[in-house]
């Protein structure tokens, strides 16, 4: 297990000349990565999304599914070097990722990288959260630094598999698991070969097929944690000398040719890496459902505001991408009752939007989701692929209404909200976090300062397991 890279090349030359050796050279130029390298409102960005994140497994604690995997997980495994978060509970670094993970996901209220398509830190926060705590004596800056080579791998890979999800791949996960085992690899000092068998090790535990998504089944909550405990799994066993493909992403029966089918710009991986920084694109999500249809939510609001109301409405015609067309532009089945259904329905998000002028947490909530009101609405509302968008284009939506008075009314919008076109600000971000715990904890605002506080300043930490000790719901088990 001790055969050097060089050696293991000129073995097994890779058949395809013209990318021979990119995995080798994106794992060392990831590896070189310094702390001093990565700018000071990357690193502040960095920190929100923590914020953010941990806020969004707090409010998971009472979606549906998420109480099945803690408690399944917690049968298997009590005894451990990692923290579940909603619980307090010890488990094993793959299994604190995995339910971390899952939670982070749950309320499709994470982060998102709009044209890389991912949400990223559902998957490597939890990922390098549990390897920190495993190694111990990890101080804020290394965590940091591991989160942000984590980050930019995985826009990076978005962007070189940049029609992933159109071939039915969710690349939060396919992606995913590549990314965080690079995080944790460069948190871990991981050089060379090894940096290279944690990414092979990732590759070689690739899974997240979208039907999930499709089928509105709970499923779609676990895929983040599936990610996240496979990059725990790879980075780990790469740094005790189990060796991986070293040619996952350009071999004959890599990602490329395997699951991407040459559909692939691998340039993106390279461009500007160490100075065009892909982190400050990443969005923070106003709404806990899936990105796909946020522009519509948007346009909807506005609809309200000029005084459209359901009554009114004969018909609607919503134009979308084909991407986020196939992926919420589906009929609303409220016979389902399923809140991933809602989450990923783009009829239900307009009908919401017009009928409350908000949409929060408590429209996906039973029986919200089957309220008759919004119900009807959405069933005249049909949603079609635009052939005049770029078919894997985010932001794009366009809503046609035929009222009853006989107008037809037209409203187009271009941008997603939150995104850096349209950002939240810092204080809508720390209000979300606030409205995120009560939703799923009951903690009042006013208790969340300290670890607001201790978010802030991670760059100061000596240890990240304080950071662990603090979160409110491990604090109040632990009696910290």
């Amino acid at each position: 297990m001790t055969t050097s890279l060089a050696q293991r090349i000129e073995a097994n030359p890779a058949n395809d000349v013209a990318l021979d050796g990119i995995s080798a050279r994106f794992c060392d130029a990831l590896a070189a990565l310094r702390p001093e390298d990565i700018p000071a409102d990357v690193l502040h960005t960095v920190k929100l999304f923590v914020l953010d994140t941990m806020g969004v497994i707090g409010g998971a604690a009472r979606a549906p599914g998420i109480a099945e995997i803690n408690g399944r997980i917690s049968r298997w495994d009590s005894a451990g070097s990692a923290t579940g978060l909603i619980t307090g509970l010890r488990h094993s670094p793959p299994h604190a990722a995995l339910v971390n993970g899952a939670a982070a996901h749950a309320l499709d209220f994470d982060d998102m990288h709009d044209p890389a398509r991912i949400h990223s830190f559902c998957v490597i926060l939890p990922a390098i959260l549990a390897a920190a705590e495993d190694m111990g004596n990890v101080d804020g800056k290394t965590f940091l630094l591991g989160l942000t080579v984590a980050a930019e791998a995985h826009a990076r890979l978005g962007y070189t598999c940049y029609n992933s999800l159109g071939k039915g791949w969710h690349p939060t996960m396919t992606l995913g698991v590549l990314a965080g085992a690079l995080g944790i690899g460069r948190m871990l000092g991981l050089r060379d070969a090894k940096m290279l068998d944690a990414f092979g090790l990732a590759a070689h535990q690739v899974c997240g097929s979208a039907q999930s998504m499709l089928d509105g089944v709970l499923a779609k909550r676990l895929g983040a944690g599936l990610a996240a405990r496979g990059a725990v799994t790879a980075a780990f066993l790469a740094a005790d000398g189990v060796t991986g493909p070293f040619r996952p992403l350009e071999g004959n029966a890599g990602l490329f040719k395997l699951q991407e089918r040459d559909e692939v710009r691998p340039e993106e991986l390279f461009k500007g890496l160490g100075e065009l920084w892909q982190t400050r694109d990443y969005s923070f999500k106003p709404f806990p459902c899936c990105r796909c249809k946020h522009t519509t939510i948007a346009l909807a609001f506005d609809l309200r505001a000029r005084g459209i109301r359901p009554e009114q409405i004969i018909e609607t015609t919503i134009h979308l991408p084909q991407v986020n067309f196939q992926t919420v532009g589906g009929a609303y089945e409220p016979e389902r009752d399923s809140i991933v259904h809602a989450q990923f329905n783009v009829a239900y998000g307009f009908a919401r939007a017009l009928i409350d002028g908000a949409v929060d947490l408590r429209s996906y909530t039973r029986p919200a989701i089957t309220d008759p009101g919004v119900t009807a609405l959405a069933a005249r509302v049909r949603a079609v692929s635009d052939p005049g968008e770029p078919p894997t284009a985010m932001g794009p939506s366009r809503i046609d209404l035929r009222l009853a008075d006989g107008t037809d009314l037209q409203i187009c919008g271009r941008h997603v909200p939150g995104s850096p076109e349209l950002p939240l600000s810092e204080a809508q971000i720390l209000d979300k976090f606030r409205g995120c715990m009560n939703f799923g904890l009951d903690l009042a605002p006013s208790a969340l300062d300290p670890f607001i506080e201790r978010v802030m300043g991670l760059e100061t930490l000596p240890d990240i397991r304080l950071l662990v000790e603090a979160f409110p719901a491990v604090a109040g088990r632990r009696g910290v």
